[in-house]
C-alpha cells in the first residue's frame, strides 16, 4: 500500500535534527526548523488514505523514500496502534516512540540530521520538486511469498 506526496526545497533546510524529520504543507520555514526537509507539500497526515492509515496502525513497517532530483534516500520505520495521523499540515517521523497528532511512524532507523548531505543540498533548492513515497510491505504477501519459494 502506498501513498505518495510531493513538496519543494526551501532555503532554510537544515536537516540537523537529530531524532525527527518533517514535511510540512505549510509554504514557509524558518532557520528554528532544523528538521524540516520539505514545504509546501501536497498532503499531511490528514489527508492521507483511511486504508493506508488502518493500515499503519497494524505495527506496520512503513519505508520512507525521499527523491530530490537523481537522489533517493530509504529510512524504515515502524507503525503503532496508538498513532492518530490527523494533523492538518505536517508529516514527522520519529526515531523515538513518542505519539502525537503530527506523528506518521516511530523507531525510525533516520532522522533529518542522518540524511545524505547531498540529499539536503538538494532539499534547499526552492525549485526543487522533492517526492516522498510512503510504503507499507503487504507482511503476509510477503511472508506466503518466503514460504511458497521454499
Amino acid at each position: 500500500m502506498t501513498e505518495t506526496i510531493f513538496a519543494r526545497g526551501h532555503r532554510n533546510v537544515l536537516a540537523t535534527h537529530k531524532t525527527t524529520l518533517e514535511i510540512t504543507k505549510n509554504p514557509r520555514l524558518s532557520r528554528s526548523g532544523d528538521c524540516v526537509i520539505a514545504v509546501s507539500a501536497d498532503k499531511a497526515l490528514e489527508d492521507l488514505s483511511f486504508e493506508f492509515k488502518e493500515e499503519l496502525k497494524k505495527n506496520a513497517e512503513l519505508t520512507v523514500l525521499i527523491q530530490a532530483g537523481e537522489i533517493v534516500e530509504k529510512i524504515n520505520a515502524s507503525g503503532s496502534p496508538r498513532l492518530v495521523l490527523t494533523h492538518p499540515t505536517d508529516i514527522v517521523v520519529r526515531k523515538s516512540e513518542y505519539i502525537c497528532n503530527r506523528t506518521l511512524a516511530n523507531h525510525a532507523d533516520k532522522a533529518a540530521c542522518d540524511l545524505s548531505r547531498k540529499l539536503v543540498e538538494k532539499l534547499k533548492n526552492p525549485e526543487q520538486t522533492v517526492k516522498i513515497t510512503l510504503n507499507i510491505e503487504d507482511v503476509l504477501r510477503t511472508v506466503n511469498r518466503k514460504t511458497d519459494s521454499t
